[in-house]
């Protein structure tokens, strides 16, 4: 009976395979990105389960030129680091100069981390 060890051999091999691919699609870890409009400029903060995907996070703020955000088309504005503010970890523009339109911030995706786009708001005059 050589079959057993071939057997058990198979099996293990699968299950080492089946270990391997829920690792790689455990995925990268969500990241969330807030906006608020304050006299002439914005801040918000950059949620995620992992620090290292909101610590030291670069957040980059955009005009929306269309009805839906797209960095890759829309006019970058400015950009800040997100860092510890607290529990928080919070970015800030100060005054852009832009008073009228829509925007939003978002965070490219990094190493082990998802990108993250917030809601699209109103300038604040």
């Amino acid at each position: 009976m050589k079959s057993k060890p071939v057997l058990a051999v198979l099996a293990l091999t699968a299950c080492t395979a089946l270990v391997v691919a829920s690792a790689a699609f455990a995925g990268k870890a969500q990241t969330k990105v807030k906006i608020k409009a304050e006299s002439g400029g914005f801040y918000g903060y950059v949620k995620s389960d992992k620090k290292k995907c909101a610590n030291g996070r670069k957040v980059v703020l955009y005009k929306q030129k269309g009805k839906n955000p797209k960095p890759g088309k829309d006019k970058k504005i400015a950009s800040d680091i997100a860092q510890a503010n607290g529990t928080k970890y919070m970015w800030s523009t100060g005054n852009t100069g832009y008073m009228k339109g829509y925007f939003y911030a978002y965070a490219k995706q990094i190493k082990g981390c998802d990108d993250g786009v917030s809601d699209s708001i109103k300038a604040q005059k």
